[in-house]
């Protein structure tokens, strides 16, 4: 494994890539929990079809991690490459022959709060209730983020892919298969960007919709404490908090994780928690709700790691 090390600090010295060994990805989730990764990688656009046809050769496991929230990392970490998206943060508006709607083309590690200001600004409405949502474009797209009636669906024209043999494939939102909190992205592809459709609207009429609908996660949710959002689906016809908090779950604990006061689908993380904590309550409330209620809680958030 040291030859393949040493070839690939040799291929992402010459691509400009930087590379990192044993990162903690405790410094790359919204929860400050998990182990260290085997490789650490963030290239650019231009950079990123190489360096995955780079992996494939060497033999080398990889996955991709935009903003790190809705995610958790095992404490034994992660074996293989992580490819961070972070230097995919460029942004570009398009020329529209219809004066009623405009279409921007975003890089898939901007960030969905930077978007929302830039839309705020210039006037572009459709974002709105994406609000709040931390993380990166390319996240919220794979797992079609979504908040108080909004999905990034709704505005969602197409993405460009990087497909495991090296190739960029750009798909119409529909080819995606998008779903609720969820999508059928083709296995082991990479969103490089993706092409927004917004409409024309008064800044000031954006500004005050972005403005309430923080207003209103603040009062409902942790947002100022470490989380990775909502940890289970909601059902057909419950909000999962809902059920969560009527089994009696709210401020349950598992070391150093806690079932949130304040909204009862968020764990938050006190201080010192792991993902072994996180992993111990999501059992405890899953059994609790199963045995009051009948149902089972599926997950919302993204478990990866060794076992």
């Amino acid at each position: 494994m040291s030859d393949t090390y040493s070839l690939l600090k040799d291929f992402c010295a010459a691509c400009n890539i930087e590379l990192r060994f044993n990162e903690s990805m405790s410094n790359h989730t919204s929860l400050r929990i998990g182990g260290p990764a085997d490789i650490s990688l963030f290239p650019d656009e231009a950079g990123a079809a190489e360096l995955i046809s780079m992996l494939k050769k060497s033999g080398i496991p990889y996955i991709v991690i935009g903003g790190g929230t809705n995610l958790l990392i095992k404490d034994s970490g992660i074996e293989g490459a992580v490819i961070f998206t972070k230097r995919l943060a460029g942004m570009e508006m398009q020329n529209s022959s219809n004066s009623e709607s405009v279409r921007i083309s975003v890089q898939s590690g901007c960030s969905l709060q930077s978007i929302l200001n830039i839309c705020a600004e210039q006037g572009l409405s459709g974002m709105e209730g994406l609000a709040g949502i931390p993380g990166s474009v390319g996240g919220a797209i794979a797992g079609n983020a979504g908040s108080f009636g909004y999905e990034i669906k709704d505005v969602l024209a197409s993405a460009n892919l990087l497909t495991p043999d090296s190739i960029i494939r750009r798909l119409n939102a529909d080819d995606l298969g998008l779903k609720y909190r969820g999508s059928q992205m083709p296995d082991d592809s990479i969103i490089i960007s993706a092409e927004l459709l917004l409409k024309r609207a008064e800044p000031a009429m954006i500004r005050k919709k972005i403005s309430d609908f923080i207003k209103e996660k603040k009062s409902k949710q942790p947002v100022q404490l470490l989380s990775a959002g909502c940890v289970f689906k909601n059902t057909d016809t419950e909000p999962a908090g809902r059920l969560i908090d009527e089994a009696g779950c709210k401020g349950l604990k598992a070391g150093g994780v806690e079932v949130d006061t304040t909204h009862a689908n968020f764990f938050v993380n006190r201080g010192g928690g792991t993902a072994s904590d996180y992993l111990r309550l999501m059992d405890m409330v899953s059994r609790k709700v199963k045995d009051r209620f009948g149902v089972i809680l599926k997950p919302e958030i993204r478990v990866m790691g060794r076992d």
